[in-house]
């Protein structure tokens, strides 16, 4: 019961997945906290510090916390109000032989800004894998409904006919853009390393008895434990700032895609066009027994405008950070990094959990294209009158006047566009009359958008997923449920 009477963050509690929920958990930090100082103890025993073997075991075998070395972790940064060293007392207390090495040379940074550099790496891995599979499931769709007509959008207003398949690219043609942005992120973050209380190694200088071989070498030896090609060259006390802008800043352009995406499905939906998943005991509204509301379309528009302006406090941490550095950066970190990548893996279970349950009206498409069809047809029509000898200032005049007589049908009696019926009336049009059919074919009208998707999905998305990851991913992915 006591868990329903603390605020929990929906992030986690609603709509994360495992994985991501379980990266920028208590638990996995504080656990990627003993490994790097188990890396850092190998590296300067390797190097000659007097560490034993006893010392490295014991801290291999105590990287997991128990619950009760949380309770003793908690008891001891209340009482030194540094979370850190609380940690480092605690894993002393299980591993009593590396009590008087552990941390040795190394400044609070080394732990919380490495383990947030491997928790971003690791993060943007998990973005990447989940944003490849979304592409894979969009592409279907589009492969689907390659040459499926539709009528095209721009201000909202009736335009040129285009295919439902066309439209979905445009979609994915973001994502890929998204899917090179993070893996560009990922592909350059490097490892803080150990670098001392303002970057000098000043500390491991000392303990290496002013030998500079040794201290580069004991940043290069941790920095491979720790899985990185690389550490950043020069740092303060804390990885530059920077770094998290150049993180977030992908993350809040993926939150743009998804909104866009978003609300193209919310307007398809208001148009009764296409529709994301609806469960049969599903409720759209508590009132309106009737309603199908794009509720997950919803949530993906209001986490994504979440996500983009997170971004904000990255710029506003980094251009902030005094000279070496200082520590109204901590608290705005510990929330909007983890929140930045739930709500990043959120939005896309969410993109994908639509994708694989749109539903497609053709008839309602089909009916929406017959009522704006004829205006876009006038000019066919005007042309196979020249064709067939006739005067092409006559006919555009002909066609003005029965066009604005069907208008008038339209707006202001709420009938049918009725501009062929009226086309077929006139005697004028009696050379081209068999042809009317064939004039308004509504795949005369979508030009090569059904070759443009084929093209698109051949030359763009498929070597985009024909990375080892990504190929893993799709194989292994399964559908997305969600729970609320």
């Amino acid at each position: 019961m006591e868990v329903f009477e603390t605020y929990q963050t929906p992030l986690s509690s609603r709509y994360a997945s495992k994985e991501m929920a379980h990266l920028f958990s208590p638990a996995n930090r504080f656990h990627t906290w003993r490994k790097l100082w188990l890396s850092l103890a190998i590296a300067e025993k390797e190097l000659g510090l007097p560490i034993t073997e006893e010392a490295i075991e014991q801290m291999k075998h105590n990287l997991n916390l128990t619950p009760e070395q949380f309770e003793i972790a908690a008891i001891e940064e209340k009482k030194r109000r540094h979370d850190v060293m609380a940690h480092v007392h605690t894993f002393g207390k299980v591993a009593p032989a590396a009590a008087g090495i552990i941390h040795l040379g190394a400044t609070s940074c080394y732990v919380t800004d490495n383990a947030d550099l491997i928790f971003l790496r690791t993060g943007l891995g998990l973005l990447i894998r989940s944003l490849g599979v979304l592409i894979s499931r969009l592409s279907n769709f589009a492969a689907q409904y390659r040459d499926l007509p539709t009528l095209g959008f721009t201000h909202f207003q009736p335009a040129q006919l285009t295919t439902v398949g066309k439209r979905a690219t445009l979609w994915i043609q973001e994502l890929l853009w998204d899917l090179r942005n993070l893996q560009r992120a990922r592909d350059d973050i490097g490892f803080r390393g150990v670098k001392g209380t303002t970057g000098t190694q000043a500390s491991f200088l000392t303990l290496f008895d002013g030998d500079h071989d040794k201290v580069e070498k004991l940043d290069e030896l941790v920095t491979k434990l720790s899985g990185f090609e690389y550490a950043y060259p020069v740092t303060s006390q804390t990885y530059s700032r920077k770094i998290d802008i150049d993180v977030l800043s992908p993350l809040a352009s993926l939150g743009a895609t998804a909104h866009k995406i978003a609300t193209d499905i919310r307007l398809l939906a208001n148009l009764k066009e296409i529709e994301e998943p609806f469960e049969s005991t599903q409720i759209g509204s508590s009132a309106m027994a009737y309603k199908r509301n794009p509720m997950r379309s919803e949530r993906v528009c209001s986490l994504a405008r979440h996500l983009m302006v997170l971004h904000q406090n990255a710029l506003m941490t980094s251009s902030v950070q005094w000279f070496e550095r200082t520590l109204d950066d901590s608290a705005n970190r510990r929330i909007t990094l983890p929140e930045a990548f739930l709500t990043a893996d959120i939005v896309l279970s969410t993109l994908q959990n639509v994708s694989e349950g749109l539903v497609v009206y053709p008839k309602v498409i089909a009916r929406r294209i017959s009522q704006e069809l004829p205006f876009m047809a006038t000019e066919n029509i005007i042309m196979a009158i020249v064709k067939k000898g006739g005067d092409r200032q006559e006919a555009h005049e002909k066609i003005r006047v029965l066009s604005h007589e069907a208008g008038h049908q339209v707006k202001h009696l709420g009938l049918e566009n009725d501009l062929i019926e009226r086309v077929r009336a006139d005697p004028y049009f009696d050379p081209i009359k068999g042809e009317l059919e064939s004039l308004l074919e509504p795949s005369s009208f979508i030009g090569r958008a059904p070759e443009q998707v084929d093209k698109f999905l051949k030359d763009w998305v498929e070597p985009a997923l024909q990375v080892d990851e990504l190929k893993d991913a799709v194989a292994g992915s399964k559908k997305i449920e969600l729970n609320v």
